[in-house]
Order: structure tokens, then C-alpha cells, then sequence
């Protein structure tokens, strides 16, 4: 059997190394501009900021759960590593970090910290923009460099045990080291949304009125003089101008009109332009419009169904995605059958769900309480 366990040994991907042939021993680095996307997203639009805080902090509220094989600990050093990573955070601030690296860039990235004695001490995120991929000759990252102010620190990977850093991405179709953030599927509403908003304020900053042109329609061949040209731009300047003036007639004579030179917020449906493009971010961060105050959304009858539709199908899944990454990561350096899962019963927008699933499960004469305590995760009654 000697041959056949150094086989199993020797397994690798075969299209590993053609992955990383142009990438070998040299940094990755990530093919846009997170800061710009961070900054002109969730830092200066009302839509991502709500977002992106709404989907990390309530994933990073939900209570982790610890289970050897089927049972549950109440207590474990692992536990207690997740409810204090460091001294500056306490779980739930470390986990919304991450949540919100992870929505903003496609990335998020976490250190663990070992003491002398090799056991984990701290847990730490890092800022997704300070971070590349050195690609090794097997298609995966070899080691991760993180730079700040012309300074790196470089994360060598062992070929076991446990890895300094832990990587987790969403899915890109055309990147084998970085992740694909909602945030980019939505650049282009993302610009209407800012682009409106300036337009809007530019436009209550000029009057409240669309650009145009004084025409001046005296004699033919004759044209203001210079003294009357520059009262008239005075007047304009002191008097119409500016949000306090919004709403000012304007007083036109000797030959003046006034010609619109732009399309009015009514002709350009600016509203309903806004509100498309803010439908469309929600989109793609998976957050119901309903619950952003965005208007014109019917498609959930009230706002408990809207919520429950955000916890089931984005919260949920990436809850799942980072429990599941952690137990690989931490699990086996504190046992090897510790699974690390979510408390789904303390999720009070979940609460009818729940009510529903026990509702059926006692009306099922055909199980006995065990059987039923275990559909709903819970051991055994003791004898």
C-alpha cells in the first residue's frame, strides 16, 4: 500500500502551475482601485453606507455556536478567542470589520497572532487595499504581503499547520486570487446615484433653475457695451445665485431672454432616475429596497417579509461562509472535530419562521421528541 499513499501524497491540481506561470514568486496585485470604490461608495453615497452597515452588522450580531462532532460547548478556548480577538475589539467589531472588507472589496482579510508556545492568542482584520497575493509555482498563494507608509510585512504560508492569514473571497469569474465586490457590479449605478445627487445640489446652489442663456434681441448689429454687460453679470451674480436666492423672478428688459439650455428635472424623470439607480445598488448587495427607504418597491407586501428576505438569502449564507472558513482555519489547532456553526434561534426577524417549523414539527405525530429535538438541533431529552 506504500506506493499508493505516496500517490494520495502527491495529489495536486494539474492546472495549478499554468495558473500561476506568469504569476510565480511575484506579487498579485488587485486590478482596481479599493480606496476609490470605498471612498466614492460607501463613504460619500447614503445607499452603500446603509448597505453595507445594515448586511455586516447584523451578520456580525448573530451568536456563534461550538460543536465537537454533535455536541454543542458551552465553553471553549476557541469561543472565548472569537468573543475577545484582541484587546482593541471585542467579536462583534472584529467580525464587522471583516463583513464590511468583504462587501467593499471582495476581500477580507484576518491575522492570527501565536504566542511562544504556538497557540492563538489574537486575531486581527486587515485593510483589503494594503494586502497582494504572492502566487507560488502550484496556482495558490505562496505568501501575503501587507505594505503601509513604504513599510511590508510578508505572511509566508506553511505547507501545514495553521496559516498566519486567512483569505476569504467572493466569487470572480475572471481572478484567481481576489474577489468580486457587489459594490463593482453596481459602479455604474453607483455613478448615476452620485452624479444626481451632484447635479441636484449644483442646481439648488445656481437658483433652482437649469443652465441657460440671457439672449439679448435689441437692433440688428447692436450688442450690449461693456458697462452694461458687466451689471448685468454683477446683478446676476449678487442677486440669482446661490440656494438663499432660489425661487427670485428674474427681472429681464432692454431686449433680454431667457433660453433654457438644459433639460428640466421633470423632463430628465430625475426622481425616478435616482431611485432606479438606488433599486439597483440594493440589488446588488441583496438588501430589499423596502428596508433602505428606497420608494416604488412592491415586490415584498410588508416590512417583515423584506427582513426575513435579507437574513435568508444574503446574512445567512454569508454567516455560513465565514463560520465555515474559520473551522477550517482555527479548528484544528483546538481539536479536530470542532465545527464552529450560528445561532439561528436568537434571530428575532426569523422568529415567525421559527414559530412555523416548530408549529409543524409537534403536529408530526409520526416522530417521536427526540426525533424532534434533534430536527431543531437539540440533543436528546436525558433519562
Amino acid at each position: 500500500m506504500r506506493w499508493w499513499r505516496q500517490a494520495l501524497e502527491a495529489k495536486a491540481s494539474r492546472t495549478g502551475p499554468l495558473i500561476a506561470f506568469s504569476h510565480t514568486g511575484a506579487p498579485v496585485w488587485t486590478p482596481r482601485h479599493y480606496a476609490a470604490l470605498a471612498r466614492r461608495g460607501y463613504m460619500e453615497n447614503a445607499i452603500v453606507y446603509r448597505a453595507v452597515r445594515l448586511v455586516s452588522e447584523a451578520a456580525a450580531s448573530v451568536p456563534l455556536l461550538l460543536y465537537e462532532g454533535a455536541r454543542e460547548l458551552a465553553e471553549h478556548p476557541l469561543l472565548a478567542l472569537l468573543a475577545r480577538p484582541n484587546p482593541r475589539q471585542a467579536g462583534a467589531e472584529l467580525f464587522e470589520a471583516a463583513y464590511g472588507h468583504l462587501l467593499t472589496s471582495g476581500n477580507a482579510y484576518l491575522e492570527a497572532v501565536t504566542g511562544s508556545d504556538g497557540e492563538i492568542r489574537e486575531i486581527y482584520a486587515l485593510r483589503p487595499d494594503r494586502m497582494k497575493v504572492i502566487a507560488g509555482p502550484d496556482g495558490w498563494a505562496q505568501a501575503y504581503e501587507y505594505s503601509v507608509a513604504g513599510q511590508s510585512l510578508r505572511f509566508q504560508m506553511p505547507e501545514e499547520g495553521l496559516s498566519p492569514i486567512l483569505h476569504l473571497t467572493l466569487f470572480h469569474p475572471l481572478n484567481d486570487y481576489y474577489g468580486f465586490a457587489p459594490l463593482e457590479a453596481a459602479q455604474k449605478a453607483l455613478d448615476l446615484h452620485n452624479e444626481a445627487s451632484a447635479w441636484n445640489k449644483a442646481l439648488l446652489e445656481n437658483a433652482a433653475r437649469p443652465s441657460g442663456a440671457l439672449v439679448y434681441q435689441g437692433p440688428e448689429g447692436a450688442n450690449l457695451s461693456e458697462d452694461q454687460f458687466a451689471r448685468l453679470k454683477g446683478e446676476l451674480t449678487e442677486n440669482f445665485e446661490g440656494a438663499a436666492n432660489a425661487g427670485r423672478p428674474l427681472l429681464l428688459e432692454g431686449g433680454l431672454s431667457w433660453q433654457a439650455m438644459s433639460l428640466s428635472p421633470k423632463d430628465m424623470d430625475f426622481l425616478e432616475a435616482k431611485n432606479a439607480a438606488a433599486r439597483e445598488i440594493a440589488l446588488a448587495f441583496g438588501v430589499p429596497p423596502m428596508l433602505l427607504g428606497i420608494p416604488g418597491d412592491n415586490t415584498y407586501s410588508n416590512y417583515q417579509e423584506a427582513n426575513r428576505a435579507l437574513w435568508r438569502q444574503t446574512v445567512l449564507p454569508l454567516i455560513g461562509r465565514m463560520t465555515g472558513a474559520l473551522s477550517n482555519w482555527l479548528a484544528p489547532s483546538f481539536g479536530e472535530r470542532l465545527r464552529l456553526s450560528y445561532d439561528a434561534d436568537q434571530i428575532d426577524a426569523l422568529a415567525a419562521d421559527r414559530a412555523e417549523r416548530w408549529k409543524r414539527l409537534s403536529e408530526a405525530s409520526f416522530l417521536s421528541d427526540d426525533e424532534k429535538r434533534e430536527a431543531l438541533g437539540y440533543g436528546p431529552l436525558e433519562a
